[in-house]
C-alpha cells in the first residue's frame, strides 16, 4: 500500500498505539450481485473473530446493540447483562469497511465520481450513495456490537473529510482518536464526499486506510476480501 510519507505529517494525534486496522472488504460481507444484500453469515462470523482476537478475558461480553432488529419482536440483546463490576478490555483497533452491493450502483449510475455537483442527477446520487453506505455501515456496527465490540459508526462526510484529485486534501482525525481513548472501535467506511475541485467525489476505503495507517502507525493491517 502507498502510504502517505510520513516525514510530511505533521504530530500524530494518536496518542496511543493502535494493535491493527482492520478492512472488511465490500464484496466478502455483501452479496455482490444481489443489491443492498449483506452475506450475513460471514459478517457473524467476522464480528465473531474478531470479538476472540481483541477482547480479553475471552468469555463473550455483554452485547450492545439494544435495537430490535427487522422482522423480529425482541431487542437484540439484553442490557441487564451489564454489571458495575464487568471488566473487559478491547484492544485499541479500526474498522473500515468497502460498500460490496451497497452505495455503487446509486455512485456509478449518478455519476458522483466524477463531480459536477450542480446536475440534479448528481445531486441526488449523491444523497442516495450516502444512504445506502451508511445503512450498510449501521449494520455492520450493530454486528459488532452484538458481540460486544464497543463500535461506533463513523462516516468520513460527516467528519468534514474532503478530497482533492481523489486523494484526501482533509481529514480531520480529532473524532477518531477522541473515540479510542474513551474505549471505542471507530468503524469507517467508504463515502461520498466534497471534493475541492471538481465538486463531489468517492472516497474509497483504500485510501482511507492509507490516511488513518500513515498518522497511527498500527502494528498490523488486516484485509479480507471475498
Amino acid at each position: 500500500m502507498d502510504l502517505e510519507s510520513s516525514q510530511s505529517l505533521p504530530h500524530s494525534p494518536f496518542t496511543q498505539p493502535i494493535q491493527c486496522i482492520v478492512k472488511l472488504g465490500g464484496a466478502a460481507i455483501t452479496c455482490k450481485h444481489d443489491l443492498e444484500m449483506i452475506n450475513d453469515d460471514i459478517l457473524r462470523k467476522v464480528s465473531q473473530q474478531l470479538r476472540q482476537a481483541m477482547i480479553s478475558p475471552s468469555q463473550k461480553p455483554p452485547g450492545m446493540d439494544w435495537s430490535k432488529r427487522h422482522g423480529e419482536s425482541q431487542i437484540c440483546c439484553n442490557p441487564d447483562e451489564f454489571r458495575d463490576d464487568s471488566i473487559f478490555h478491547c484492544t485499541p483497533f479500526i474498522v473500515v469497511h468497502g460498500a460490496g452491493s451497497f452505495g455503487h450502483f446509486q455512485a456509478s449510475k449518478s455519476g458522483v465520481h466524477k463531480g459536477q455537483l450542480d446536475k440534479p442527477i448528481v445531486k441526488g446520487g449523491f444523497v442516495a450513495t450516502r444512504i445506502s453506505v451508511t445503512t450498510l455501515n449501521l449494520e455492520i456496527v450493530r454486528a459488532l456490537a452484538r458481540e460486544g465490540i464497543p463500535s461506533i459508526g463513523m462516516s468520513p462526510f460527516s467528519c468534514g473529510w474532503f478530497t482533492k484529485e481523489k486523494h484526501i486534501s482533509s481529514g480531520d482525525l480529532s473524532s477518531v482518536t477522541k473515540a479510542i481513548e474513551s474505549g471505542f472501535t471507530p468503524v469507517l467506511h467508504g463515502d461520498a464526499v466534497f471534493d475541492e475541485i471538481q465538486g463531489c467525489s468517492i472516497l474509497s476505503g483504500d485510501v482511507i486506510i492509507s490516511h488513518l495507517a500513515a498518522y497511527s502507525k498500527p502494528k498490523y493491517v488486516v484485509f479480507l476480501y471475498g
